[in-house]
């Protein structure tokens, strides 16, 4: 009888262990649902990414980080003024600045946060000049300095890679990366490849916002690019006249600027032949321009806004074609992941993310598109 029951004891607690085992099992295979919910996405861990060609100051360690779903570049021309586009751009997942665009006092505009600061080893020294507003009350924010090795060379210490040692001395927590001379050759060759001519040759310097844009496609699943006017834009005749950089007024015009520097033979910033190499760039990348002067950027399926004609285009792969909303004055288009602009160039309008439907300022009609 004793063993009887001993007999049965065991099995009961094998049938116990065995019932256990299976349920932790199961729970442990269970994947939640959803992910939790907040402002903005949070990636996990496994989705961080190594991009070679960034080097961190001082210890030269590759970039390590999580893709940005939406970027926002903000260009820091004078198109910027009046734009009332800061919370369309706070929006964004990751917003990127170039060289020592500020933010304060220009809120409205220009937003105020800043993700990613792309700067050139010529505009090291103005940042320097303001280093708590940079460096003190931006700590989040990444920086990438971009110039030639001589500057920027880590085992030789450069003359702006010491300054940039210097800072991180003063502010441990920042993120400084620099480029590598292999990621300037990079750029140089891809600006060859577009162009069909050598940059040194050709006397050309590529600018910050070429540096910016190669940049963001590495980073940036979609990019939304502010306030950059398209290539043709300085040869229209009505134009409008604007500072060079939005918080440089009364210096030096925009348009003349970049006309002056695209005719130049040494020493010029081709800013309007890199405008048309991005414009190339949207068709296959996902680049979304704000500015009014880029008559269409065609996406399959896409309505975007023609500028001055109150016109939508409906986008097919090889072309843009007139919808019948034709003549109508939309006061702001939702589309979802798509910017619109309207009205003058020095003051667009700009709708992100919203429902999917229109509201048009001379009609009281409201369509579902």
């Amino acid at each position: 009888m004793k063993t009887l029951v001993q007999l049965f004891l065991t099995l009961v607690c094998a049938v116990v262990v065995a019932v256990l085992y299976i349920l932790l099992s199961s729970k442990a295979r269970v994947q939640p649902c959803c992910p939790g919910l907040g402002l903005r996405d949070s990636p996990t861990t496994s989705s961080i990414r190594s991009f070679q060609g960034y080097s961190r100051v001082p210890d030269g360690k590759p970039l390590e980080r999580v893709l940005c779903r939406h970027c926002a570049i903000v260009s820091s021309s004078g198109q910027m003024l009046g734009s009332q586009l800061g919370e369309a751009i706070d929006r964004q997942e990751c917003v990127v600045r170039m060289n020592h665009a500020p933010t304060a006092g220009y809120e409205r505009d220009v937003g105020t946060r800043s993700t990613i600061r792309v700067v050139s080893h010529t505009s090291v020294p103005l940042l320097l000049r303001n280093q708590p507003y940079f460096f003190q009350q931006s700590q989040e924010t990444l920086y990438f300095i971009w110039g030639p090795a001589k500057k920027l060379n880590r085992e030789k210490v450069g003359p702006t890679y010491q300054a940039l040692l210097k800072v991180m001395e003063k502010y441990p927590q920042l993120q400084i990366y620099t480029l590598t001379e292999e990621k300037m050759t990079y750029c140089d060759d891809v600006f060859q490849n577009e162009t069909g001519k050598n940059r040194m040759k050709s006397g050309s310097f590529l600018s910050t916002g070429w540096f910016t844009m190669i940049l963001a496609m590495e980073l940036c699943e979609q990019i939304h690019v502010f306030g950059m006017v398209s290539e043709s834009y300085c040869r229209e005749k009505n134009h409008s006249s604007v500072p060079y950089h939005y918080f440089e007024k009364g210096k030096l015009d925009e348009c003349k600027m970049y006309l002056m520097h695209e005719l130049a033979h040494h020493a010029g910033h081709r800013f309007i032949t890199e405008k048309a190499i991005f414009s190339r760039w949207a068709k296959r990348k996902n680049i979304v321009f704000n500015h009014s002067s880029w008559l269409c950027q065609c996406h399959v399926g896409h309505l975007l806004l023609s500028p001055g004609a109150g016109s939508l285009h409906l986008c097919s792969s090889s072309a843009c074609f007139p919808s019948w909303w034709m003549g109508w004055e939309p006061s702001c288009w939702y589309m979802g992941r798509m910017s619109w602009t309207h009205g003058a160039p020095s003051a667009p309008n700009t709708c992100l993310d919203g429902p999917r439907e229109t509201q048009f300022s001379t009609h009281s009609t409201r369509r579902s598109i």
